[in-house]
Order: C-alpha cells, then structure tokens, then sequence
C-alpha cells in the first residue's frame, strides 16, 4: 500500500488509499486557534453585556438576592434626570474635547519631533511617559497642583502676585475644563507617536518633487502630508474619542463628580448610582446607554473617516 501526499496548497493531510483521509484541510484546522479567544470574548464581553442589559430591566439594589422585573422602567426614567443629562453633556465635552486638543498637540509635536536629529528620542520618551502613567497617579498629582488648600497652583500664585485662593476644583466649569486638559496631556503621547509614524512613511520623493515645483513648506504640508496622514488620523482620533468618552479615573481622583454632581461622567455616574444609591438596576441602564453611545459614535466616525480617506 502506497502513500502520497496531495498537490494541494491547503490540504496538509496524508493520503492513504483505501483509507478515508484522517485531517481536514489546513484552513479549517486553523479555525481552531479562534477558539479560545472566542472563549475569552463570550466570558469576558459578551456575557457581562447580556448580564448588564438584563440587570437594566430590573429594580436590584446590587445587594439583596431578591429582584423583579420593570421593563423599560430605568430608562424612561433617564429621560427626566437631570444629573445623567449633566453626565451625558459633560462625557462628550470629555471625549470630543479631548480629541480635539490631542489630535492639535500630537501634530504638532510629531511635525516638530520629525525634523529634530539630535535627542529625538529623548524628547519623545519624555513626552511618552505620562501614558505609562497610572490615571489615579496623573489625577492625585494634578489634585495636589488645583486643591484650594496649600496647592501648588495657589501657593505660587500668592507668592509671585500676591493672589488670593481659588478654589478651582470647587467650580463646576473649571472643573471639566481641568479634566479634559489633564485627560489631552497625559494622553497626547499616543496621538503623537501615531503621528510620527505615519510622518515618516511618507517618501522624500514627493517632498524634492513639489519642492522642484516651487511650492513652500505650508502648500507641501496641506496637499501631501495631511492627505497622506488619512490612515493616523483616523487610527488617533478613534482612539482618543472612545478613551475620552469612558474616562472614570481622573473624574474621581480631581474631583469625584462635584460640586453637586456637576463634573459627573456617564461612567462615574454608573459607580456613583450603583454603591452610593445602591441601584443596580438603574446602573445598568446607564451602562448600556453608554455602551450604545461609544458604539454608535465609533461607528459613524470610522465610517466618515474611512469615506474621506476613499475620496482622497
């Protein structure tokens, strides 16, 4: 009895005739590595996605074994709260000014940083750090730098002026506006190394070319660079917005959702909702919302980014 092997590029089986063929195709055993990230994906997503949409129909306190069905109860209560009307306000002045600022600052430290030949990589590595950098660390140092008593800011600011205290973090609009600057800076290192990269793949060649043409330095970057950072962009922006519209940490650090609930995120709110309130139920329904929120705004952005970067 003789055995071949088959021609085949997919099929890595050993065939035997008069015997059926023991292995299927090499694609198909390959579909067996997915297994355990799907396992991983139903465990860990899926199913605590599921549990919070179920828990959302619900009145549990997040306590007691005893719960009963309202329906769509909590989240027609949503729309007459106040405080998630602030949260829901204030998550997208987090996430859109946030991206704002760091797409701004990371093109321009990448253009600067792409022109420097001596200590570029020192100079990015410092600029990287504050991205290694816990959020609870980042927030507790800029807490000790804006707290109104004996914080940096203020004492500086008495001993070079003579100014008198501020209590920054007590009001509610220098108190987003701290956070969104605080979340764009320790953050804007990811922007920038996206940038640098895409920087450097761009060829020389179009650069000598238009410059044979006698364009200058703004008419190469706005008709070569930008259309060609179409990829960066949309990879930079997409990320900043989804971590800007989830932030949690440095909310609770700097100022833990106050004054009066005002510098609130959808996030802290569900934690605030949950252990504070102690409902569970209504918690839920505030994360799903947010779940639907960051879906369906990372959704419309890659689609608008990816038809932009289509007709370019």
């Amino acid at each position: 009895m003789t055995a071949t092997l088959t021609d085949s590029t997919d099929t890595a089986a050993i065939v035997v005739p008069g015997r059926r063929r023991r292995y299927g195709t090499a694609s198909r055993r390959l579909n067996w590595f997915y297994v355990p990230a799907l396992i991983l994906f139903a465990v860990f997503a899926l199913y605590p996605l599921l549990s919070g949409m179920s828990l959302s129909l619900t009145n549990w306190n997040g306590y007691s074994p005893g719960r009963s069905f309202v329906g769509l109860d909590n989240y027609l209560r949503l729309l007459g709260d106040d405080v998630f009307r602030t949260a829901l306000i204030n998550t997208l002045i987090y996430g859109v000014g946030s991206t704002l600022i760091q797409q701004m600052l990371g093109l321009g430290l990448a253009v600067v940083l792409d022109r420097v030949t001596r200590g570029a990589a020192f100079l990015r590595a410092i600029i990287y750090l504050p991205v290694m950098v816990s959020p609870v660390v980042m927030g507790t140092m800029y807490y000790l730098i804006f707290r109104y008593r004996n914080g940096a800011l203020n004492d500086a600011l008495g001993a070079l002026f003579g100014a008198e205290k501020v209590a920054w973090l007590a009001n509610s609009a220098a108190g987003v506006a701290i956070i969104v600057a605080v979340n764009s800076l320790q953050f804007v290192g990811i922007s920038m190394v996206i940038y640098l990269a895409g920087l450097q793949a761009v060829p020389v060649e179009y650069y000598e070319a238009a410059q044979l043409d006698g364009a200058g330095w703004w008419q190469r970057f706005r008709s070569i660079t930008l259309p060609l950072l179409q990829p960066a962009f949309a990879t930079s922006i997409v990320l900043n917005l989804i971590g800007g519209l989830k932030l949690f940490d440095v909310i609770e650090v700097l100022t833990g959702g106050g004054p009066g609930k005002t510098t609130h995120s959808v996030s802290t709110l569900i934690t605030d909702t949950y252990f504070a309130n102690q409902a569970a139920g209504y918690a839920s329904a505030l994360g799903v919302v947010l779940f639907i929120l960051i879906a369906a705004v990372t959704f419309v952005l890659n689609g608008l980014l990816n038809r932009k970067r289509v007709e370019l």
